[in-house]
């Protein structure tokens, strides 16, 4: 593992055309199973695992009244695209 990190093993069912879809992937770039797996479940972690952690940590901010008014957003864009028209014109 890389890092020097501890691995801890799971287990996972997937389906036979998953599988040797996998397989084949991993022998074309000469890498383990393992190393295949581990690669595409840090993409997704980086990736929709990353955007899902957002919403949650969005949807707590909420909850803990950490947000601004929707009117009040609008009426600051407002404010800026009249102050950017007024200076280009």
């Amino acid at each position: 593992m890389p890092d020097g990190s501890t691995a801890i093993p799971v287990s996972v069912r997937l389906p036979a055309d998953v599988l040797d879809t996998l397989d084949k992937i991993a022998a074309a770039i000469e890498r383990s199973r393992s190393w295949v797996i581990l690669d595409a479940v840090r993409q997704y972690l980086a990736d929709e695992g990353a955007e899902i952690l957002d919403v949650q940590e969005g949807i707590a901010e909420a909850e803990r009244g950490e947000v601004v008014d929707f009117d009040e957003v609008m009426a600051g864009i407002e404010e800026k695209i009249a102050r950017a028209k007024r200076a280009a014109g």
